[in-house]
């Protein structure tokens, strides 16, 4: 049981490291257009990333498909720019339009390119495992449980933006999402591949 809460404890260091920072983007994008009321909806599309993600770090960890990493390093960023536009555009849409699923969709496939990221980390640290099942489920915990912080304080960002600074929500989510694109600039110079 140790080995489990060894991983647990590096799958939170490894989302939370601000030194590599991509992941945290990823989820303050995906939860900017969110509120407490809606915490929900935020919750299941954290939980589909994890899967997905989850899915690419297992398929990735017992050679089953492998993917360049530098490919993956630079469509890390984009799925961080294309998320923040789609908020932009969420916020345009009419109210009969708005639907999670297209979410949930673009929410996996990112899960996936993710966990592709992470794969060549989980990898080292596995060397000498034989038992990958442990650390795999260890390190997910670990994830999920970084994830959730990161979301709760961006709902908590947003509720006193929103509700004691009586910042309209749409200029929250259209501000903080062209932050967002502007942090992420530089990594997408920095990854791209060509």
């Amino acid at each position: 049981m140790s080995e489990f809460w060894f991983y647990l404890k590096l799958g939170l260091e490894h989302v939370l490291d601000f030194a590599a920072y991509d992941h945290i983007l990823f989820l303050s994008v995906l939860a900017i257009p969110f509120t407490f009321k809606s915490w929900r909806k935020v919750v299941v599309l954290a939980t589909v990333f994890t899967i997905a993600h989850c899915l690419s770090l297992a398929l990735s960890s017992f050679g089953i498909l492998e993917v360049d990493v530098s490919l993956i390093e630079f469509l890390i960023p984009i799925t961080i720019v294309l998320t923040a536009v789609f908020n932009i555009v969420y916020v345009k849409s009419k109210v009969e339009h708005k639907n999670i699923l297209f979410h949930a969709v673009a929410t996996a496939l990112f899960g996936l390119i993710h966990g592709f990221g992470f794969s060549n980390y989980f990898k080292m640290l596995m060397m000498e495992e034989e038992d990958k099942v442990t650390p795999l489920l260890g390190f997910a915990s670990g994830i999920e449980l970084s994830q959730l912080s990161i979301i709760l304080s961006i709902l908590i960002i947003a509720f006193f933006s929103q509700e004691v600074a009586k910042l309209k929500q749409s200029l929250f989510i259209i501000g903080a999402s062209i932050l967002i694109i502007l942090i992420t600039i530089p990594i997408l110079i920095e990854t791209f591949p060509f």
